[in-house]
């Protein structure tokens, strides 16, 4: 058996006036709860080091502060310090302002030394580059930040596969795909996904988390490993995020499952040799996949329905 023990450190709202210090040293309570607890690896939230900014176009002004220029730096070394001394690898999201001035949704994985052996910078981003006066609240990532350039690698950590998505990734299909065909064991993911759909207010906060849910434990099955997905909730601003965070199977079944929209720690044993079962019949990939008849997956972008 090969396990690991797993922490989700869901978090609770940000606000816009939250310091990065008040901010890490929840992350720490966090931390030290998962070494009481003997977790191995613990995973955080998408931004967790600040408010959901792409919210905003009012307070554009106030947008470059949210960015960090290097990882770690001097407001997130004490996290980085406290991870090395406990001997916990972790994970979480932040936003990159690169030295040519690039900005990323991105997220780094830790070895329990606390040294950074991955990182990953979101592909799918969501929502819209300009001011929508249509929308209950706005969604501007694909104005604060450019889509991810360096696919979805995955990375040896823990004596396991490891892969990293952010988000809106963990509903296409293909971010899980292609890191399952690197042999990816342990997919973790963190979000801040609004609990009102802003472009259909009546689909309710049961459907939004059935739906995250539903991307996770397919993606997890289909590709038969391991998934932890961590959100940041709660009323940030006046603006709801939902929670939902779990842990999941590579059968697809949840076993672990926040209870609330706080700050909130779930555990979960993972054997990544459960994962060898489904590599080795149903998703065995080199027995059973067709590529030949895949290529319009890569060939297009939008749907091309047959003429009349």
């Amino acid at each position: 058996m090969r396990v690991i023990k797993i922490g989700g450190a869901q978090m609770g709202p940000i606000q816009k006036a939250e310091d990065r210090a008040s901010v890490v040293a929840r992350m720490i309570a966090l931390l030290d709860r998962a070494a009481e607890q003997g977790c191995g690896l613990v995973v955080f939230p998408e931004l967790a080091l600040t408010t959901f900014f792409p919210r905003w176009k009012e307070h554009e002004a106030d947008i470059p502060s949210f960015y960090e220029d290097a990882m770690p730096n001097a407001a997130t070394q004490p996290l980085f310090d406290r991870a090395k001394a406990h001997g916990i690898a972790i994970s979480f999201g932040y936003a990159e302002r690169t030295p040519e001035g690039r900005r990323f949704n991105t997220s780094i994985l830790t070895d329990r030394t606390g040294a950074i052996v991955g990182k990953y910078r979101k592909v799918h981003l969501p929502g819209h580059v300009e001011y929508d006066p249509e929308r209950t609240h706005q969604h501007l990532e694909k104005r604060y930040f450019e889509p991810g350039d360096l696919g979805f690698p995955v990375w040896r950590n823990e004596g396991a596969v490891m892969g990293m998505c952010i988000c809106n990734d963990r509903r296409w299909p293909e971010t899980w795909r292609v890191m399952g065909l690197q042999g990816v064991e342990l997919v973790v993911l963190g979000y801040n996904t609004p609990s009102v759909n802003s472009q259909m207010g009546d689909e309710g906060l049961e459907k939004r988390l059935y739906h995250s849910e539903l991307s996770i434990t397919s993606g997890a099955y289909q590709n038969a490993c391991w998934a932890v997905a961590v959100a940041k909730a709660g009323d940030e601003d006046g603006h709801p995020l939902m929670g939902g965070s779990i842990i999941v199977d590579p059968n697809g079944f949840v076993v672990a499952r926040a209870q609330t929209e706080g700050d909130e720690l779930i555990v979960a044993d993972a054997d990544m040799d459960a994962c060898n079962f489904g590599k080795e019949t149903i998703f065995d990939f080199a027995r059973h996949r067709r590529i030949e008849h895949y290529g319009r997956i890569t060939a297009q972008t939008g749907a091309t329905p047959p003429q009349d």
